[in-house]
């Protein structure tokens, strides 16, 4: 009976094998399957030293889709005879935890064998799930491989990053991708040897290039369409670019609007439009609208690019901004990205200046850490009889009753007397602003001749 239910158990793991996606039929069994990530798992580097001794690492696998985690994991538990569990975070909760946990002690106590547990997106799980795998990673009831696409150092507990050793595998080069097409059109196990697929230079060059650097997806495209494909009279499916391009639908793009890709994108928009760069800044725009982020956050950060590094230098530009906000509130997507378009390139052009964010930043500092003194005298408004006993309002100028419009006065608190905050530079208007705000040199330079003649 027993041997009976293992040939039972065996016909159909080779048949779950057989009907699994060809991504998951072609995942590496060897280290000499293995193809790409030589910066980690290349002769002398410490995961290939681990795989062959068979040791055992806690690790955090920090990488992108399809660069090799999964297999990675299943490999370090395959060289250590070690018994592997998979989790996705996704899903498991506690429960699961704690049932791989009394399953991973009895294996340990009967039969000295050790637990990998992998949990893929492990950076799903919130902190109480990942406290409490802590303790039997501390034990040894479990040795933890987790797999994220999200940096560790934002998304995992700092007591269970101490635990691990992260490891950070990059996208796959486009000579990898290639390298693993090939070998699945050539494997008649495996792969699709036995269909006898072929690929013109053009469609095997889209294939690699939509794969972004992730095997999974160009292996998912690859088995679609080839199974779609119609054989000639000698069995042989010759896949075009018309191929691929339907097998593809539409490009997936690596994004992730809520973790660092997100913080990454922006960065890079807000650097090109501060360094005038209009190709980059219209370049990571399509990136970030192209991948589903919210076209109202663009508008937010792109009205902030234009107080922050633009300023007084081209007072245009914040109503720009805020009017292709309005556009995109207004018409939506498409139409919509022209309106965002049309302003980053706008305070590309545009001439550039910090100061007022300088200047404001300075201000913020002032009143956090100086004493908060009372506003001058002469200018509160006296609109009590008591108030004009007490002084409100007294000696102060009426600017429109002067020249220009223009009065000599003090405005700051007495503790703060002649601070200057904001510093023009010589840039588009602030050039004009700087001449309309010339009589604070000469007000500085007779102040410091009273001062000279007092102390003389």
């Amino acid at each position: 009976m027993s041997r009976g239910l293992d040939l039972f158990q065996q016909h159909a793991e080779r048949e779950r094998e057989r009907a699994a996606p060809l991504a998951a039929r072609m995942r590496p069994r060897s280290l000499d399957e293995f193809v790409g990530q030589e910066r980690i798992a290349g002769r002398d580097r410490l995961l290939r030293r681990a795989l062959e001794r068979g040791a055992l690492l806690s690790l955090i696998l920090w990488g992108p889709p399809g660069s090799g985690k999964t297999t990675l994991a299943r490999l370090l538990a395959q060289s250590s005879n070690a018994h592997f569990e998979q989790l996705s975070a996704v899903s498991a909760g506690v429960a699961d935890l704690r049932r791989v946990v009394s399953m991973a002690q009895e294996r340990l106590a009967l039969y000295n064998q050790r637990t990998v547990l992998f949990v893929d997106e492990i950076h799903r799980w919130n902190k109480s799930q990942q406290d409490a795998i802590l303790p039997y990673v501390e034990d040894g009831t479990l040795v933890l491989i987790g797999a994220t696409t999200e940096n560790p150092s934002f998304e995992i507990n700092s007591a269970l990053l101490s635990r691990c050793r992260v490891v950070v595998l990059q996208a796959l080069s486009d000579e990898d991708i290639g390298t693993i097409i090939d070998r699945a059109l050539a494997d008649q196990q495996r792969g699709l040897g036995m269909l006898k697929v072929s690929l013109t230079e053009d469609a095997r060059a889209q294939l690699i290039n939509f794969a972004n650097g992730d095997a999974r997806v160009a292996l998912n495209a690859l088995e679609a369409a080839a199974q779609a494909a119609i054989p000639d009279e000698q069995g042989l499916r010759l896949l075009t670019l018309e191929d691929i391009a339907e097998a593809y639908q539409r490009r997936v793009l690596p994004y992730d609007k809520a973790a660092e890709m997100h913080y990454d994108a922006i960065s890079a928009l807000h650097k090109s439009v501060r360094d005038g760069d209009p190709d980059g800044a219209l370049y990571w725009l399509g990136r970030m609208l192209e991948a589903g982020e919210d076209p109202l956050y663009i508008a937010r950060r792109v009205i902030r690019m234009a107080v922050e590094d633009i300023g007084l230098a081209d007072p245009q530009a914040l109503p720009l901004c805020v009017a292709a906000q309005q556009a995109v509130h207004f018409i939506g997507q498409p139409e919509g990205e022209l309106a965002l378009a049309e302003a980053v390139v706008y305070l590309c052009q545009a001439p550039k200046s910090n100061a007022l964010y300088r200047a404001y930043g300075a201000v913020r500092e002032d009143v956090e850490r100086t004493r908060n003194e009372p506003v001058p005298l002469h200018l509160r408004n006296a609109v009590t009889g008591l108030m004009r006993d007490l002084g409100y309002g007294k000696g102060y100028k009426y600017a429109h009753d002067f020249q220009h419009a223009q009065v000599d006065q003090e405005h700051l608190p007495e503790n703060l007397r002649g601070r200057r905050y904001y510093h023009p530079t010589d840039h588009g208007f602030e050039a004009t602003i700087a001449g309309r705000l010339a009589w604070r040199e000469r007000r500085e330079e007779r102040d410091a001749g009273d001062e000279e003649s007092s102390t003389g």
